[in-house]
């Protein structure tokens, strides 16, 4: 069958993983289609919280996390310049709360190499000093990790700009749902639509949680499945919480859009992207368990969202083994907007 239409690289998937790889393709001229079947940015990377730090600790991603953040900045200044879409990337400093003395035993532990870490200033605060940043936090907290050069954006802003910028690069967008691989023996040739073949030397399968629908197209299981959150956008009494306040794995800060954005929930329910009240009323226990002045915030929005992760919650990144020119990028989990500029680089650079 003769392909309707042809493009140097076919990237699956129109999340920041994917539009990333786009992005940096363009600056090699290569000609990339994405295809998507819903719209960009329409799952996890378009509702995701969007807080940026590399400060998660060592381990298999310090690299690629410390590169995202190089990358963060970097696009920062240059995607309004290029688009003139307003991404609300800001620097803030963050305080992570130690609500028990394991808690201050494990952040102690990491104080080291975090204080060594480049572009970051990190210091122990005692819970006296924790009221002083923040007034609303509970006094039953035993201190805390401050630290400045962390930043957040809007991610869904983010990928209308990245997008815009890709375009403007020479990649497509097209809405569509790929149902195969094209190949020649071994070798990769292009991708099946439901209304139509593209061909291309090169395929990129970063389908984020959806990716192991690819397994029969590849002949071995894609290790990937969906882990739901969920945040809640508060209208709250009072100033802006100015700094993001974390704290077992939760957040809570006001984001430019005047609302405190808390989260986040971690579901093993498959695909099932609704929102949900056990989910709602989890979220604001723990809210309220750190900031108890806050009991008069309205909700005005609740979201979620499906994160990729892996049996090792490590990204799946690199050229995909006895099939030539097909890669896969997804796995970035709670991590991905950090994460999703350097993997879209790695693989452009592959």
């Amino acid at each position: 069958m003769t392909a309707s239409r042809t493009a140097d690289v076919v990237v699956v998937g129109g999340g920041i993983v994917g539009v990333s790889t786009a992005y940096f393709l363009g600056d090699a001229g290569l000609k990339t289609l994405i295809v998507e079947r819903d719209s960009i940015g329409s799952h996890a990377s378009g509702f995701a919280y969007g807080g940026l730090s590399s400060l998660a600790g060592p381990g298999p991603t310090e690299a690629l996390a410390a590169e995202g953040m190089r990358i963060h900045r970097e696009l920062a200044q240059s995607l309004p310049e290029q688009t003139g879409t307003n991404t609300e990337f800001r620097y803030r400093p963050s305080l992570a709360l130690a609500l028990s003395e394991e808690d201050v035993e494990a952040a102690r532990d990491g104080l080291a190499w975090r204080r060594a870490q480049k572009g970051y200033k990190v210091r122990w605060v005692e819970p006296g000093e924790v009221q002083s940043i923040e007034p609303r936090v509970t006094g039953q907290t035993f201190g805390g990790m401050y630290v400045e050069g962390g930043a957040d954006l809007e991610p869904y802003r983010l990928m209308l700009a990245l997008t815009q910028a890709a375009e403007q690069k020479g990649a497509t967008v097209v809405g569509g749902r790929v149902t195969g691989l094209r190949r020649d023996n071994d070798r990769v040739t292009g991708v099946t639509l439901e209304n139509g073949d593209v061909a291309a030397d090169h395929v990129v399968l970063s389908m984020g949680p959806w990716a192991e629908a690819a397994s029969p197209w590849l002949g071995w299981t894609v290790p990937i499945r969906p882990l739901k959150g969920q945040i809640l956008r508060l209208r709250a009494p009072g100033p802006p919480i100015r700094c993001s306040i974390g704290w077992d794995g939760q957040y809570a800060v006001t984001k430019p859009d005047g609302l405190v954005w808390t989260g986040t929930t971690e579901e093993e329910v498959g695909f099932d992207e609704r929102p949900t009240g056990d989910a709602r009323d989890q979220i604001t226990r723990s809210f309220l368990q750190v900031l108890p002045s806050l009991g008069d915030a309205d909700l005005v929005r609740q979201t979620a969202c499906l994160r990729p992760i892996t049996p090792d919650r490590q990204p799946l990144l690199g050229k995909a083994p006895e099939l030539e020119g097909v890669y896969i990028a997804t796995g970035g989990g709670r991590s991905g907007i950090l994460l999703g500029p350097a993997m879209g680089r790695v693989i452009a650079d592959l």
